[in-house]
C-alpha cells in the first residue's frame, strides 16, 4: 500500500475507532435485563440446559450485544470506506437517497451502497436498493459511464447482477482504494487500539453481569436458587394470566 494512504488510514482508525467502543459502553450502561429478556427465546436456553443465573445472563447479553455491535461497527466501516476512497480518488459521501459513496475512477462514475457483509438483506430490501440505483441513474444522467455497486466490507462474492455489481471483501476495498492488499492492511491498525479499549468494556460488562444476575435471582428464581422457568416463560410469552401449577 502507498505510505501516504496507509498513514491516513491509521490516523482515521486511531481517531474514530474509540467512538465505536464508546457507543458499545453507552449501550451497555443503558441495558435493562427485562427489556432484553422479553425479546429472547426462553425455550432455547432451557433446551441448552442453562441452569445458573450468571450463565443465562451472559448468554442473553452476548446475543443482544453482538447484534448491536454489528450495527455500530457497520457505521464505522462505512465511514472508513468513504474516507479511504476520498484519499484515493476524491470520493465523497453521496447526497442521493440510498447511495453512500460516489467517486470517479478511469472515467467511470461509481455509485455505491455500502453494507458490512454479503448476507445483509431480504428480497424486499434488495428490491429497494435496486430501485434506489435506478433513481440515482436518472439523477446523474447518461453523459458518462456509470456503474452501481453493492459494496460489502467482508465476504468473497463478486457478481455482476446486470443493473449493479456486488463486490465483497478484497474486491470492494480494491475498487475504492486501488490497493489489492487494503483488505488485509486494515487488520493491524484496527487491532492496535483494541486491547486498551476492550479492557474498559470488559470491566463494565462484568458489572452488568453482576447487576443482571442479582435481578434475575430476585425475580425469576426459586428460593433454592434454581431458575423458575415457568415464571420466566410466562414473562416473555403469556397473553393471559398463567394458571396456577397443578399440585
Amino acid at each position: 500500500m502507498k505510505p501516504s494512504l496507509l498513514t491516513q488510514l491509521e490516523v482515521f482508525v486511531e481517531q474514530r475507532l474509540p467512538e465505536f467502543h464508546q457507543k458499545r459502553l453507552e449501550k451497555l450502561a443503558t441495558l435493562k435485563l427485562k427489556a432484553v429478556l422479553s425479546r429472547k427465546n426462553p425455550y432455547l436456553f432451557r433446551a441448552k440446559a442453562v441452569n445458573t443465573s450468571e450463565m443465562l445472563v451472559r448468554q442473553i447479553l452476548d446475543a443482544h450485544l453482538s447484534s448491536q455491535e454489528e450495527t455500530i461497527f457497520g457505521d464505522f466501516l462505512e465511514a472508513l470506506a468513504i474516507h479511504v476512497c476520498e484519499s484515493a480518488y476524491g470520493g465523497r459521501k453521496s447526497t442521493t437517497e440510498g447511495i453512500d459513496l460516489e467517486f470517479e475512477r478511469d472515467d467511470i462514475r461509481y455509485i455505491v451502497s455500502i453494507k458490512s457483509g454479503p448476507n445483509w438483506g431480504n428480497s424486499s430490501q434488495l428490491k429497494k436498493m435496486r430501485d434506489q440505483f435506478r433513481q440515482a441513474r436518472k439523477v446523474y444522467g447518461s453523459k458518462r459511464a456509470l456503474i452501481a455497486v453493492n459494496g460489502c466490507c467482508y465476504g468473497k462474492e463478486v457478481i455482476d447482477r446486470g443493473d449493479y455489481q456486488k463486490l465483497c471483501g478484497q474486491a470492494f476495498w480494491s475498487l475504492i482504494s486501488g490497493e489489492d492488499s487494503l483488505y488485509t492492511d486494515l487488520v493491524e491498525p484496527l487491532g492496535r487500539s483494541a486491547k486498551t479499549q476492550n479492557a474498559q468494556f470488559l470491566e463494565e460488562y462484568d458489572k452488568v453481569v453482576n447487576r443482571c444476575s442479582r435481578e434475575l435471582l430476585a425475580d425469576f428464581c426459586h428460593a433454592n436458587g434454581s431458575i423458575d422457568w415457568i415464571k420466566l416463560v410466562a414473562f416473555t410469552s403469556a397473553t393471559r394470566k398463567t394458571p396456577p401449577a397443578t399440585p
